[in-house]
């Protein structure tokens, strides 16, 4: 049953009530002084989470312009991960299924057929074990394997999902590391921050993270990555498509007004430009400078963090992580690109990094087009992952366990 015209036209006149009250706040005031006098460093318990790499300051380039220029880096490699999301069976199992693939631009279509597909799977049942060794597949194209995850008494999905979609994606990036000539883009950070949150949730997780070889190794793999890239000399960044890390707007709440939800939201108040009629301007993208980032997970990857034990090659300093934001007005979303400081501390790598993610994205409307390639090959659609769920059901010779909402709302044929 629907809502009456009568109750939608109450709940709009609600939310006006909360409109007028959050207009009294100038949120573009309060956007403007952060970045003016807070940024250039932000401190938190003595320690700099966020300094400009060189002047900060906010950029405009016409969209135009920077799409019909010569892009950089000749080709470009971009590299997702995609699953059918955690499963929990009758048997007890808890799993989830993720696949890595790499796009290139311009095309490889021996490289795309590659796939590293990971069965990451729980059980509390101590006397069982999973683990397996790779195996082939596809003519030699596809390597795949299970993979036993540490047991925990909650997040059981949680851990499978993040262990599945890092393992595969770092895996396959490193397997496939060396046909990489001038870039390599990463669909999403350049660490694997759903599994580096685990230090700040519940002490389970914190001990997990700490403690287990396992999640330890999918870490490790990033950190391997960036060296790989080092010693090639060919650039890494980081695409972020939806970013929700809090770590600079936490960090301001201790010292002014910060009444956004999240960094990005910030970024978006100080990127966005509107004409003297209040109207968005859409001719330009935005975008800042690079910052230098030690707030958040961050910080475990910063100079003076521990890396969580790992054991590292380079200068500490290198594996630091370093950002710019980019806003595109014809969508109204905010980017967030990340790169290891050991390629943007070189000025010259910096303002190409910078370019070439403008022109994809000015080009594309959106990401660039080698992680836009990857991501279609990697990502695992509904029908399939339904499909791929009756499989395993049947191979196990147990249902998926079902709530009521799952037939309220469709994800699941009701059967009798």
């Amino acid at each position: 049953m629907t809502l009456d015209p009568v109750h939608v036209d109450g709940i709009a006149k609600l939310a006006g009530q909360v409109r007028e009250t959050v207009e009294t706040s100038d949120q573009e005031a309060a956007a403007e002084e952060v970045w003016d006098s807070f940024l250039d460093p932000l401190w938190q318990d003595g320690t700099k989470i966020l300094e400009p790499l060189d002047e900060q300051r906010r950029r405009k380039v016409p969209i135009e312009d920077i799409a019909l220029a010569d892009p950089p880096f000749p080709t470009q490699h971009g590299l997702d991960s995609g699953t059918i999301n955690p499963t929990t069976f009758k048997n007890g199992l808890v799993l989830d299924v993720a696949q890595a693939a790499m796009g290139s631009v311009p095309s490889d279509v021996e490289l795309h057929r590659g796939r590293t597909i990971i069965m990451a799977v729980h059980s509390n049942d101590a006397t069982l074990g999973f683990d397996g060794e790779w195996q082939g597949g596809d003519r030699g194209y596809a390597k795949r394997r299970v993979l036993d995850v540490p047991q925990v008494d909650r997040y059981e999905q949680r851990v499978v999902h993040a262990l599945a979609l890092y393992l595969a994606e770092s895996r396959h990036a490193l397997t496939n590391a060396d046909v990489v000539e001038d870039l390599f883009i990463l669909d999403g950070p350049i660490y694997p921050t759903g599994v580096l949150r685990w230090a700040d949730r519940d002490t389970e997780l914190a001990d997990l993270l700490a403690e287990d070889d396992r999640p330890k190794t999918v870490v490790n793999n990033y950190v391997d990555l960036v060296e790989r890239f080092v010693e090639r000399d060919v650039p890494m960044v980081g695409f972020i498509k939806n970013s929700s890390t809090k770590a600079l707007t936490r960090a301001l709440r201790r010292k002014t007004n910060a009444p956004w939800v999240n960094d990005t939201a910030f970024f978006r108040r100080i990127l966005e430009r509107r004409d003297d009629e209040g109207e968005r301007q859409t001719d330009c993208l935005t975008a800042t400078n690079w910052f230098r980032s030690r707030g958040g997970t961050d910080g475990i990857m910063a100079a003076d963090g521990d890396a969580l034990g790992i054991e590292r090659s380079l200068d500490p300093e290198a594996y630091e992580v370093t950002f710019f934001v980019l806003y595109d007005p014809r969508s109204d979303l905010v980017f967030r690109v990340e790169a290891p400081y050991a390629f943007t501390k070189d000025p010259e790598c910096r303002t190409k990094l910078t370019r070439q993610i403008l022109h994809d994205v000015a080009r594309e409307q959106g990401p660039p087009l080698a992680i836009g390639k990857a991501d279609e090959l990697a990502k695992i659609d509904r029908q399939g992952s339904e499909e791929l769920t009756r499989r395993i059901e049947r191979t196990f010779e147990t249902d998926r366990e079902r709530e009521y909402n799952d037939i309220r709302w469709g994800a699941v044929e009701e059967s009798f």
